[in-house]
């Protein structure tokens, strides 16, 4: 059972200097090169972004190596560094996989505490030239063994080596990775492997989903190669990790996509008239925009919170992250509400942004569970629940 009380220094909750000036230089670049009309044109290209702004942000500013130790090529920061980062993203509705590969596959590999795999994949995800996802993670959250009839990928040896046979549904960035990290049963239990997937071992069909902005794929594994990352009896602890760390990063990217949302939609009833006055002067406007500016405080700090957990490695991550999932997740769908609300309806229209944000906080509340399932969680870690007593 978690203590119900942080134990995190509250100076870790405060912006510094440095991230400070992270923010505006991303809040500059974004508004140059990454505007609603950029995201909508490289929704049609083959890749879903545009790469070459992907090789701008790793090149010009770093970030995909903001959480990497130097080591491995990274600048060596935490994971504080990389929320930043994420949610200057969201603002932006940046349609790269950043999540996917910086937050998840990044972190598995580290958690993992495999030296080879790190130096093999790490310094080319810190550098823009690897993209990466991962996949199977949510069959084995809980730490138990899959149920028998799952769809769960396996793992046998063959002649030379590992192959990977069954798939994965649903996976972030599943048809484009360059490399997927696969949580796969072998006759010993669960481990992890990577995988680098070709045409004639690998099926990856994308999926239709509400989001366009987040690809999502089926992956299926026909005798892939693969290699083992790490050990057996560490697979269960970087499934764990590797996920409340993705809760973490999607808390900051609601963040800032909340906060797009407020600031348009303030700034669209001042000078929005009706009865000779901005709508905006209304009590009951003014009413609605509180309760969003409320709710974006309270994600801001559960948010900062799970990023101060995340970036020194806390035992409090797992409470900070449900807790972070939940908050985060209300906060953005209430915010992207209001944002078509008080346009008068206008995000039903494809001209306007506003529906490319609605879509993004529908797809992001569900992406790592639904905030009724992180209660619940949040109620086992710290011993509210009866559930496993039972």
């Amino acid at each position: 059972m978690h203590p119900r009380h942080p134990e995190i220094d509250p100076q870790l909750l405060s912006e510094t200097d440095e991230q400070r000036q992270l923010r505006t230089v991303l809040r500059d670049f974004y508004t140059e090169a990454s505007g609603p009309e950029d995201v909508r044109k490289h929704l049609a290209t083959p890749r879903g972004y545009d790469e070459v702004l992907w090789t701008r942000l790793a090149g010009e500013i770093g970030v995909h190596g903001l959480a990497v130790p130097e080591e491995y090529g990274g600048s060596g920061f935490t994971f504080a560094e990389l929320a930043v980062a994420l949610e200057e993203a969201g603002r932006a509705l940046y349609c790269a996989p950043l999540l996917p590969t910086v937050a998840l596959a990044a972190h598995a590999l580290l958690h993992s505490g495999d030296r080879d795999a790190c130096e093999r994949y790490l310094p080319r995800i810190a550098d823009g030239t690897l993209t990466a996802t991962v996949a199977g993670f949510d069959a084995g959250e809980s730490g138990e063994p899959d149920e028998p009839g799952d769809p769960a990928v396996t793992a046998e040896q063959g002649g030379s080596g590992w192959v990977l046979r069954g798939q994965a549904d649903f996976v972030l960035d599943g048809a484009g990775a360059d490399l997927i990290l696969v949580r796969a049963q072998t006759p010993a239990g669960a481990r992890l492997f990577a995988c680098e997937p070709t045409p004639d071992t690998c099926s990856r069909t994308a999926r239709r989903v509400l989001d366009e902005t987040r690809r999502q794929a089926l992956v299926e594994f026909r005798g892939a190669p693969a290699d083992a990352v790490g050990t057996a009896e560490v697979t269960g602890d970087t499934v764990s990790a590797t996920l409340d760390i993705g809760r973490a990063a999607l808390g900051a990217e609601q963040v800032g996509g909340s906060g797009h949302a407020l600031d348009a939609t303030v700034e669209f009833t001042a000078q929005r008239h009706q009865f000779g006055r901005p709508i905006g002067s209304f009590q009951a406007v003014k009413h609605r925009l509180a309760d969003v500016l409320v709710a974006l405080e309270a994600a801001r700090s559960a948010s900062a919170y799970a990023s101060a957990c995340a970036a020194v490695g806390s035992p409090q991550l797992p409470v900070a992250a449900s807790a972070a999932a939940v908050v985060c997740s209300e906060a953005f769908r209430l915010a992207t509400a209001e944002y078509v609300q008080l346009h008068g309806g206008i995000g039903f229209t494809w001209e306007h942004p506003a529906h490319l944000y609605v879509r993004r906080a529908r797809g992001s509340e569900v992406l790592f569970g639904t905030a009724d399932r992180h209660r619940t969680r949040l109620a086992e870690l710290i011993g509210l629940s009866t559930r496993s007593a039972a």
